[in-house]
């Protein structure tokens, strides 16, 4: 078998085409893996329409969330005073209106600002020694 092999391979012609032969599979070999629409791209693509799906049933539940909202307000006078009452702040007559913060203790004291320090960083500007 060996023999055969070195005799079949011995003139110029038969290697002239076994190297055509291994030229062509790396070539296509190289165009299933890098090529255009090869397997990478493909990967890619792939990856796209998976998050683009996602995308898609997110959008679908909020729309199916607005419908149920606009029939609602359609049909029931209920969502209506709902929304007056949560974005405009409307209130019946004889009711009293609470406002209750949502800020924890950490938040509020970020948010605070003394009087005592506003007013020192107004003071701060003509007067002050460190600025002459």
């Amino acid at each position: 078998m060996l023999t055969f092999i070195k005799e079949a391979f011995n003139s110029f012609s038969s290697r002239l085409i076994l190297g055509l032969a291994i030229i062509l599979i790396a070539g296509f070999q190289y165009m299933y893996w890098f090529g255009e629409g090869g397997y990478y791209d493909h990967q890619k693509l792939m990856q796209q329409i998976q998050q683009q799906e996602d995308t898609n049933k997110d959008l679908k539940e909020r729309n199916r969330i607005l419908g149920a909202e606009v029939y609602d307000l359609k049909n029931g006078a209920e969502a209506v005073e709902e929304h007056a009452r949560l974005d405009l702040g409307l209130i019946k007559p004889n009711e009293t209106f609470v406002q209750m913060s949502t800020l924890t203790s950490p938040q509020m004291q970020e948010n605070y600002i003394s009087p005592v320090e506003s007013k020192n960083t107004d003071s701060e500007d003509e007067d002050s020694p460190d600025l002459h």
